[in-house]
């Protein structure tokens, strides 16, 4: 054999070595989806009398941020798609005209759709502010601290967004924090290794790609945990989507039609990974006030709804005489119990001022006597379903505040 082709045999040796991690990512999505079909079908949700469920997303951007194509359109087809009961959109700030006036909002495809920016500070601080208007632009000389009181005096919500970038934790004025992102998940992925994932397994499991690199967002938890923990306030947390349909290849005539190519993140895809599940007392209607009310409030929890329908969860507490909700406070009084709700039999992490009080799995149901005062609130995990997604959390609920 010539030296030419024992060198090319070895360089096709190690080619074929090389895409056996790939090939056996691609198996393990596969029975990652078996199970979370099997997931779906063993759910068993409680009927809730006294609270309705709506199911939404936030943190959407469209063709007006300027980082993105997205059209309306296609936002609206996608919440549709997905079954969606509302949409908050975050367009990126303009000096020249009002984003958030032009953007989607009211109700369209029975979808309601929530008005609002992304707000960038001079000093890189980011929030998300809904319904917003052209009141949130900042200049140079523009104080976070003046935005968030324009915000709170037309009733609208805040929320810190990027929380490993923000520093005015002590602002009054925000209602919460973003603590969990695709985006900023999605930068912590080896582009050389989704390269190779995507040819392996995109056109089988697009959506589970999201797999791959989910992981949970310790660091935004933490920040959250201690921001309560520093402001005494009751923070919210929620997940953003981030979604741009700005990722992928094409090929484009003059007029902008597609003539080959692919996009990774359509917002049919990105509506699925994460949502927000926000709790209305039964017989009220959800319009732009009682979101943004139950939002401000907490009423709401995140649900990585790729894994397995989140919808039937529930957090309360009882103390005798009272009961109140994830994002609620409740008298200590003579101790206080906190309730907790799965769909499926999972592993259930009750934590106490961000610290693990609880930890136990095979749960459905399970009451906790608490006596001591704190911000408790809870994360729920599938071990059931195959490694890593199974360490990773399935629900991350708002807190009860034992006061």
């Amino acid at each position: 054999m010539k030296r030419w082709q024992k060198l090319l045999l070895v360089l096709l040796a190690i080619l074929i070595c090389s895409q056996i991690p790939f090939a056996y990512r691609r198996y393990r999505l596969g029975r990652l989806s078996d199970a979370i079909l099997q997931i779906n079908s063993q759910r068993q949700p409680k009927p809730d009398e006294k609270f309705g469920e709506y199911k939404g997303v936030v943190h959407v951007h469209s063709f007006l941020g300027g980082h993105s194509t997205g059209t309306f359109e296609a936002i609206i087809a996608a919440a549709k798609q997905n079954q969606l009961d509302f949409v908050v959109m975050t367009e990126h700030m303009s000096a020249n005209f009002n984003t958030a006036a032009m953007t989607l909002k009211d109700v369209h495809g029975d979808v309601l759709f929530i008005n609002g920016n992304e707000v960038s500070t001079p000093t890189n601080e980011r929030l998300l502010i809904f319904p917003g208007d052209e009141t949130a632009v900042m200049t140079e000389s523009s104080a976070i601290a003046d935005v968030l009181a324009r915000t709170k005096v037309r009733g609208a919500s805040a929320l810190v967004a990027y929380p490993e970038e923000f520093k005015s934790w002590n602002t009054p004025g925000y209602d919460g924090v973003e603590v969990y992102n695709v985006y900023t998940n999605a930068r912590t992925m080896n582009p050389f290794v989704m390269l190779f994932d995507g040819l392996w397994s995109y056109r089988s499991y697009p959506d589970l790609l999201f797999a791959t690199f989910y992981a949970r967002p310790a660091n935004g938890l933490r920040l959250w945990d201690d921001a309560i923990r520093l402001t005494g306030k009751r923070l919210v947390a929620t997940a953003g989507n981030d979604a741009h349909a700005n990722v992928g290849l094409s090929l484009n005539d003059a007029s902008g039609k597609r003539w080959v190519g692919f996009q990774a993140d359509p917002y049919e895809r990105s509506f699925r990974l994460v949502r927000m599940h926000l709790l209305l007392p039964t017989g009220e209607a959800l319009n732009s006030g009682s979101l943004v009310q139950a939002f401000s409030a907490g009423h709401c929890f995140i649900g990585f709804d790729l894994f397995g329908d989140t919808t039937g969860f529930r957090f309360v507490a009882s103390n005798g005489s009272d009961q109140k909700i994830q994002g609620d406070e409740i008298a200590a009084g003579n101790g206080v119990t906190l309730s907790v709700e799965v769909p499926v039999s999972a592993r259930v992490v009750l934590l106490k001022d961000g610290q693990v009080f609880s930890d136990q799995t095979g749960i459905k149901e399970k009451d906790y006597a608490v006596a001591e005062k704190g911000s408790y609130r809870v994360e729920v995990y599938l071990p059931q379903l195959p490694g890593p997604v199974s360490a990773q959390p399935w629900i991350i609920s708002n807190p009860i505040y034992v006061k």
